[in-house]
């Protein structure tokens, strides 16, 4: 899975716009926090399950967003996630934004630490969740 690129769609939404109807920028956040969560989900991990069943929670640590141009009301956009770099306790994930054309409108470069539920100490990723996450089932 490392290098390997998932893709979601999204549209811009009135709600997700300013009063100069372009996309708010903290709104960018959103949209690639949704396609982490339809990454992992498309590996078999529900969000709402990890705590109860794995034990481990992931929490944005880090975030470097690269704002290039704003995505307007209507438009249909692309968030692209790769995991770059994978650790026993953390993930880095290279996310980028994209309008259909392929004109980039962001891109970001996300930590995100695996913790205990209860303490949001940090915890190793479970061995099966590595090896679903490096590619091996």
């Amino acid at each position: 899975m490392i290098n390997e690129r998932f893709v979601w769609p999204v549209r811009v939404y009135y709600e997700d716009t300013d009063a100069a109807g372009i996309v708010y920028h903290a709104n960018y956040l959103r949209f690639m926090e949704r396609a982490r969560t339809e990454w992992l989900r498309k590996l078999g991990f529900e969000q709402g399950v990890l705590a109860e069943t794995f034990n481990v929670l992931f929490v944005v640590n880090r975030t470097d967003v690269r704002y290039v141009r704003g995505a307007k009301l209507n438009d249909d956009l692309e968030v692209t996630t790769a995991l770059q770099r994978l650790r026993g306790a953390s993930i880095v994930f290279e996310q980028i934004i994209e309008d259909r054309e392929t004109n980039r409108i962001c891109s970001d470069e996300v930590g995100v630490a695996c913790v205990d539920p209860r303490s949001f100490k940090p915890r190793r990723i479970p061995l099966h969740m590595m090896r679903v996450f490096q590619g091996g089932g």
